[in-house]
């Protein structure tokens, strides 16, 4: 256990600086729980910020016996008369701290590939990160929420992306029902921007 505290807090410490987002490059980033026992789809409506106005995502998530994994695709529509983007990745979570009285935090690390496309070019970013949080349960109740603070290294490559990126990630999870999820995040740094969805799983 004290292993696994001491690899999250290393990595977390590495890539919490500053920017972006996850596997796609936007704002929608993951609590450290898997909300479902077998699948999940998801739907996003994002403001990535410049040079995008607004941007669609769908996911679709399936579980593992200790990990689950996801692809998304996405449409990032660009202001004024500039070339629309379209986006596709997959990514995982895997669990590897549970919060104990000395650290309050549960942890998941996770890691993907994603691939954009614009007028004719394309980038590509390959995220990693550790997303840590607690879920708050009220009482007599099947409500709940799950703050969470997600940060991401994303090496990227391409016509459309050249540098290693930075993100901080922080959101919440609302569990409304069993089946049913409300998802806030948003991301600082150079790469701002904010992302609603709902999210129903089995």
């Amino acid at each position: 256990m004290r292993r696994k505290l001491v690899l999250v807090a290393l990595l977390a410490g590495l890539v919490a600086e500053v920017a972006p987002a996850q596997t796609l490059g936007l704002p929608t980033f993951k609590s450290p729980y898997r909300a479902f026992k077998r699948t999940e789809l998801a739907g996003y409506l994002a403001d990535p910020g410049d040079p995008y106005s607004i941007a669609l995502q769908g996911e679709y998530r399936m579980a593992q016996p200790k990990w689950d994994w996801g692809v998304t695709a996405a449409y990032l529509d660009a202001k004024g008369s500039g070339d629309g983007t379209f986006a596709v990745g997959l990514d995982a979570r895997y669990p590897v701290s549970k919060h104990t009285e000395q650290f309050p935090l549960d942890a998941s690390l996770t890691g993907g590939f994603g691939a954009l496309f614009s007028g004719g070019n394309s980038g590509f970013l390959v995220p990693f990160g550790v997303t840590l949080g607690r879920q708050v349960l009220l009482e007599n109740s099947n409500l709940s929420f799950t703050p969470y603070v997600h940060p991401v290294l994303a090496p990227t490559f391409g016509d459309l992306l050249d540098d290693v990126q930075f993100g901080l990630g922080i959101g919440v999870d609302i569990a409304l029902t069993r089946t049913f999820d409300v998802r806030v995040s948003g991301a600082l740094g150079d790469y701002e921007g904010v992302a609603v969805g709902m999210a129903w799983h089995r």
